[in-house]
């Protein structure tokens, strides 16, 4: 179900709830693995895939990565839409059912229809894609409403992600009056992702924002609310295989980064 407010990152990147879209220039990555469902399309012509050294490349369009699953992709001769989305999330398990492989391509009729959807790759903004990710990666949920308490803590739990304590399920269910596990149910019923993830993806998000502010990775990990900066880096990687910086430098990050509540 959709937030009351989907979270947009300038011109280039779209927040929502546990996940990332990031658009630009393509690249190449090395082989590597991570704890997200990856989705990767060209946004005009092809890339490459393949899940071992020296196997034979794949060439298509798109391609679908479970979690934990190795591979490297190419795609230095196109743009790119980047989807990085938690396994444990509405949006994740949708994804992941698109395929019974760890790796595979979207066939080229549904990439086809997708960047229909998307329209123009050079005007692409967060205005288009979050229809594309409603209407068609969504297609099949069910529509939920958002609790009254929930829609609370929506609004606040950006504000208290430097304070560790302050985002820990007990308070937040002591601050709506309601026991950890009522709470944690109703949250998960409303947004579709249990509480700890989405506070792990809120605080990636204002991380990465902090950054592309001309933050230090120092300031931006306690700004997040993590414990360092090798703590925000090292979960940075293993969620979605790349470091903050490495993120930003590849153009992804337009020159207004921002959430907006």
């Amino acid at each position: 179900m959709l937030l009351p407010a989907s979270q947009y990152v300038g011109a280039s990147a779209f927040a929502w709830p546990a996940a990332l879209f990031l658009w630009g220039p393509g690249s190449r990555t090395d082989l590597h693995r991570h704890h997200c469902v990856q989705l990767v399309m060209a946004l005009d012509g092809t890339l490459r895939f393949r899940q071992r050294p020296r196997q034979r490349w794949t060439r298509c369009a798109a391609v679908l990565v479970r979690p934990d699953a190795w591979h490297e992709v190419n795609a230095r001769e196109t743009d790119v839409l980047i989807a990085f989305v938690d396994p444990e999330s509405e949006l994740g398990v949708a994804l992941v059912a698109r395929t019974g492989s760890d790796v595979a391509p979207i066939p080229p009729a549904t990439v086809a229809e997708w960047r229909t959807q998307l329209g123009e790759p050079t005007s692409l903004t967060g205005v288009r894609v979050e229809p594309w990710v409603t209407g068609t990666l969504l297609h099949d949920r069910r529509p939920s409403s958002i609790d009254h308490r929930v829609k609370r803590v929506l609004r606040e739990l950006p504000n208290r992600l430097a304070e560790a304590e302050a985002v820990s399920l007990n308070a937040i269910a002591a601050s709506v009056r309601l026991s950890p596990s009522r709470f944690l149910h109703l949250f998960t019923a409303s947004v579709g992702v249990p509480l700890r993830p989405y506070v792990l993806w809120l605080r990636l998000q204002c991380g990465a924002r902090e950054l592309a502010g001309g933050k230090s990775v120092a300031e931006a990990a306690y700004a997040a609310g993590f414990s360092d900066a090798a703590h925000f880096t090292r979960t940075f990687r293993r969620m979605i295989g790349a470091t903050p910086r490495q993120v930003l430098r590849r153009g992804f990050a337009a020159r207004d980064f921002h959430l907006k509540g």
